[in-house]
């Protein structure tokens, strides 16, 4: 039987038999496949033969198909191949639903005049911009560290923010702890510099009348981050019957609301990201008391607060049980981050409690 071999600068399959006994390799559509057998444990296979493969400008996965065990080889590229349409596309899908959610925060009577949805633009671009910012900062540092990474999807939803938020896609392997790191903590430590510019400017603005809209009906629960700035400036984020702050304030409120939920260290959010690489393995005990913690908060509201925002917190109690099935990232090479690595992510931690508030938004009265 003669001995598979692969085509191009792929790894040779004698290369591979201290973690894969490679007995056929077929190209396909989706990349070059190694049929085989494992000669280590299997969460160790991707660790040993990674590096091997990213070298020569492809990242792997490991699938169980029909008994066997193939690997998949696929050319990585960190770059942008044409116009990302999906991504357009959905971007102005949210644009026009954070538009006529902020239509109804400014109190626009859109049938009477539907093109006024137009002067909702600062609340949309609040919320949009630190959306965004959050998720470039993330793909800046996966290019960083040549992890290939998609731009952002934004998710739009007509609601009373116009969208669930905004996310990428890392389909790679990560080369070291450093790495997963660094782009673990971009996201946050961009999206918190945005959320305290939107903020500052938001306090700075006038209030605006509230009308007879659903969002008259709501009441954000400001986290200290939010609280600390309008102190600062001396203003106020509460005003008196007929009047509440400017729109453009929710953009920062966002921005804290998604930067706290982001470092939640479960699964593949970017806290879990933060702590696999400051601590290890460990993170698996770590992430076990979240959906935990998140239950026993909305229990506590139920008691205490007469339920209001109890089912924020159950609803997420549910999706970090989930999020942990789903597995953390793993770098190839687990060397420890560094002291000032580890100072940055404490700091970050922190920064996300002051993003915390128990209620963050429930019906008024």
């Amino acid at each position: 039987m003669d001995e598979p071999t692969v085509s191009g600068d792929l790894p040779d399959p004698e290369s591979l038999t201290d973690a894969f006994l490679v007995y056929e390799v077929e190209a396909a559509e989706e990349g070059v496949r190694y049929y085989g057998e494992l000669t280590e444990a299997r969460e160790s296979v991707l660790r040993t033969l990674a590096p091997a493969f990213r070298q020569r400008g492809y990242r792997v996965t490991l699938t169980r198909e029909m008994g066997e065990y193939v690997l998949v080889a696929t050319e990585r590229s960190t770059g942008v191949d044409g116009v990302p349409w999906t991504h357009v596309a959905l971007f102005g899908a949210t644009l026009v639903t954070t538009l006529y959610a902020g239509s109804q925060w400014y109190g626009i009577d859109l049938r009477a005049d539907p093109l006024a949805v137009v002067g909702a633009w600062p609340f949309a671009l609040s919320v949009l911009g630190v959306l965004a910012v959050h998720e470039l900062g993330h793909y800046v540092l996966s290019r960083h560290h040549e992890v290939e990474a998609s731009l952002p999807y934004f998710i739009p939803i007509p609601s009373v923010l116009g969208t669930l938020g905004a996310v990428i896609r890392m389909n790679d392997t990560i080369p070291s702890r450093r790495a997963l790191f660094d782009i673990g903590v971009a996201g946050p430590l961009a999206g918190l510099g945005a959320t305290v510019v939107v903020t500052a400017v938001g306090v700075s603005l006038p209030p605006v009348a509230s009308g007879s809209t659903l969002v008259s009906d709501l009441q954000l629960g400001y986290p200290l981050l939010v609280q600390g700035i309008a102190a600062f400036l001396g203003e106020p984020l509460r005003y008196g019957a007929g009047r509440t702050v400017n729109p453009v304030v929710v953009g920062g409120w966002v921005g804290a609301f998604v930067t706290f939920l982001n470092l939640l260290p479960v699964g593949q959010l970017d806290g879990a990201h933060v702590t696999r690489a400051l601590v290890g393995e460990r993170l698996d005990s770590i992430q076990r008391v979240i959906p935990l913690a998140l239950f026993g908060l909305a229990g506590y509201l139920v008691v205490v607060e007469g339920g209001r925002g109890a089912q924020i917190w159950a609803f997420w109690g549910v999706l970090t049980l989930l999020f942990s099935r789903a597995g953390s990232a793993t770098p190839m090479d687990e060397t420890p981050v560094g002291p000032k690595r580890r100072v940055v992510g404490a700091l970050t931690l922190v920064l996300g409690v002051l993003c915390f508030t128990p209620v963050p938004i429930a019906f008024a009265g």
